[in-house]
């Protein structure tokens, strides 16, 4: 049986590796076992990014809140738990949008939490 070399294959994987690493400076881009590490490395940060991306922006969209329900007269933890309890189911994402965009439709969300909450 002919012996089976295996250039071709370690050829595509390292190929594979130094095409992530282009744009990194220096050897990280040249030299197959620092890109692997730099590679390694930066594929780490992404998943670490996705995940803390959407932590980031449900602060921004609770900040924004609260700046708008500040203005209103009320804190956000109660303008969150009033409309919950008038069955208002708006997420984050479009109160902080109100909020910016629509500050008359985010007054009168605020003011009808602060009915349910008297």
């Amino acid at each position: 049986m002919a012996r089976v070399k295996g250039g071709l294959n370690t050829h595509k994987r390292r190929k594979r590796v130094l095409k992530l690493a282009k744009g990194y400076r220096g050897a990280k881009s040249k030299q197959f076992r620092t890109a692997k590490q730099a590679v390694m490395k930066s594929l780490q940060y992404a998943y670490t990014g996705r995940k803390l991306r959407k932590r980031e922006f449900r602060q921004l969209w609770i900040a924004r809140i609260n700046a708008a329900a500040r203005m209103n007269d009320i804190s956000y933890s109660r303008l969150m738990h009033g409309l919950k309890l008038a069955g208002v189911e708006v997420n984050r994402k479009m109160l902080s949008e109100m909020a910016v965009n629509d500050p008359e439709g985010f007054t009168n969300l605020a003011n009808v939490a602060k009915e349910k909450l008297n």
